[in-house]
């Protein structure tokens, strides 16, 4: 699915470029699209650094948690 998400994004962007250069791209919207574009991948980056952050926590606590079972060992 998201193969043609992607293809389908790339037409689109094909047929603006295309627009563009015949003159018949407003500025102003495609402004809005890159404001638009760049919201969403603020939002998104921030999702990842916060979810990464939880992952980087579990695992120091793993890493915390084996280190005692291997004391154990011992």
């Amino acid at each position: 699915m998201m193969e043609f998400m992607k293809k389908a994004m790339d037409w689109i962007l094909e047929k603006e470029a295309d627009a563009a250069k015949g003159c018949h791209a407003n500025p102003a919207d495609i402004d809005k699209q890159i404001k638009m574009v760049e919201e969403k991948r603020a939002a998104l980056k921030q999702r990842f650094e916060e979810e990464d952050a939880e992952f980087a926590h579990i695992l120091s606590k793993l890493h915390h948690i084996k280190a005692e079972s291997l004391k154990c060992q011992k």
